[in-house]
């Protein structure tokens, strides 16, 4: 089960810099997305995940794949490959954010996500400002969403 809130986030209003934080470069791209089926790769792993509906709380499963069928499957993807960058930033209360800094032509967009061991916990969490709007609830901001405009 993945609880996630989302924001829309400003990389100027940041109160650190990104660079500063572990990075993964991501690439993935989507076999399906009602209900989402997902390749990616990060870095060097590559992964199918199976994501159900819904906006905080969705199951997902993630599969292992060798690169030679994620390469195979990528040339199968309906829309664009989506290629960005994450960094994980610790904050409170064990929690992280990850900041996607998207690139090519999704590019400037910057989103940051939070995943929260129970609902409560993400129900109750108090954002500060800096985040940007909570998009959480929102599909538009769904990479499965972002890969078919």
């Amino acid at each position: 089960m993945e609880i996630e809130r989302k924001f829309l986030t400003n990389p100027e209003q940041l109160p650190f810099s990104p660079q500063d934080y572990p990075c993964r470069q991501i690439e993935q791209g989507y076999l399906c997305t009602a209900p989402v089926v997902r390749i990616r790769r990060d870095n060097d792993s590559y992964f199918l995940t199976y994501k159900s509906k819904g906006l905080m709380i969705r199951e997902e499963y993630n599969l292992p794949l060798t690169r030679e069928a994620y390469d195979h499957l990528k040339l199968k993807a309906d829309g664009r490959i989506i290629t960005k960058k994450r960094y994980v930033i610790p904050i409170e209360d064990n929690l992280n954010i990850e900041l996607d800094i998207f690139e090519g032509d999704l590019a400037p967009l910057v989103l940051a996500e939070i995943e929260f061991p129970d609902e409560q916990t993400a129900v109750n969490y108090k954002a500060p400002q800096w985040l940007g709007e909570d998009v959480t609830h929102s599909s538009k901001y769904h990479n499965s969403t972002l890969s078919q405009i």
